[in-house]
């Protein structure tokens, strides 16, 4: 993730970002800093202090609030950074302090599409779904999934530095000392960290919404709206991001009048691009604070505890049960009564 980016220049002033780009950078992040921040540190106190049952899903959420949470405390840093228009911190925490902004675009993405797939194998095969209640095997996948995280973030290690522009402007961006390194790494922050898991994220709904359309439970379920909309506000705000990487990996393989302009699209409109990204981190508390309107006037601070106790898919996974019964020529019938009766239930734990 990079607020700005220079690989070549015929002259400093060509790498300098426009004035008015810094000013609007800053503005954007203060925001997201008033926003993010608190809200991402209520979901957590919301989860810990006052959710009663945690399940699948909320243990997600808890650890998408926290990166989130983590990389909202940093925009200080890059407001910073923005309002003096140079880099002031350091080649130590240049490198750091972006390592930890790729880590939140891969930790982000991935929890995302755990989400989905757990939705998923709730859906298809109910029974499979005791794999994950089990605390032990959800601290395992949550944990491996954060090792790969912080490995997949190396490259920002590793090509990030500081650059001298004039005796006024320190800038903190990628050095790629060949093509193919550019090449490399750029289509990788793509490819890793959004069309493969998006890929899986949009296969595993639309064999979700496949599967419940075959069975006569029609009624939609309050998590799955949440959670697609977490899906579709991520895309929304990163994929600008990522079509700026696929230019720069094209103008890294481009003659030389194409690179020329690629190159030329991609400083411009890397900064915007950012700060975009960044949006995504503080648009899920309004999400959830959407979600959980109806209960802010009976639960008060407990409303958001109180929507994520009903994030649990029981209600489709015990619908799913009676269709079993029914196709097996077992008592039990799949009525209005019986729909109502699950999501009161689903509801309520």
């Amino acid at each position: 993730m990079t607020m700005n980016n220079t690989t070549s220049s015929s002259s400093p002033n060509e790498n300098l970002v426009p004035t008015v780009s810094f000013v609007l950078g800053a503005i954007i992040l203060g925001i997201v800093f008033l926003l993010g921040v608190p809200g991402n540190l209520f979901i957590i106190w919301s989860i810990l202090a006052r959710a009663r049952k945690r399940s699948v899903t909320t243990l997600i959420i808890l650890n998408l609030a926290c990166a989130d949470g983590a990389i909202m405390c940093l925009t200080v840093f890059f407001i910073v950074y923005l309002a003096k228009q140079s880099w002031v911190f350091g080649r130590t925490m240049c490198k750091l302090l972006f390592y930890l902004c790729n880590t939140n675009m891969y930790a982000s993405i991935m929890l995302i599409t755990l989400m989905s797939v757990h939705r998923l194998v709730t859906v298809l095969r109910p029974q499979g779904t005791r794999f994950f209640r089990s605390r032990r095997n959800m601290l395992s996948i949550l944990t491996m999934l954060w090792v790969l995280v912080f490995m997949l973030a190396i490259p920002a290690l590793i090509f990030r530095d500081v650059n001298k522009e004039n005796s006024n402007q320190t800038l903190c961006s990628h050095h790629h000392h060949d093509p193919k390194y550019e090449a490399f790494h750029m289509s990788m922050e793509t490819v890793v960290g959004f069309l493969l898991p998006y890929g899986i994220i949009v296969s595993s709904y639309l064999c979700i919404l496949r599967h419940l359309r075959q069975t006569p439970f029609k009624r939609r379920v309050r998590s799955e709206k949440l959670i697609l909309a977490i899906i579709i506000t991520f895309a929304a705000f990163w994929l600008p991001y990522h079509i700026i990487n696929i230019v720069q990996v094209v103008s890294a393989c481009a003659p030389e009048d194409l690179q020329k302009k690629l190159g030329s699209i991609s400083k411009t409109y890397r900064a915007a691009t950012s700060s975009l990204a960044f949006i995504s981190s503080c648009a899920n508390p309004v999400l959830y604070t959407l979600a959980g309107r109806s209960y802010i006037r009976t639960d008060g601070l407990s409303f958001m505890a109180r929507l994520f106790e009903g994030t649990g898919l029981e209600i489709i996974s015990g619908t799913l049960r009676i269709q079993r019964k029914v196709s097996k020529g077992g008592a039990a019938e799949l009525t209005p009564k019986n729909c109502d009766s699950l999501t009161n239930n689903a509801e309520r734990s």
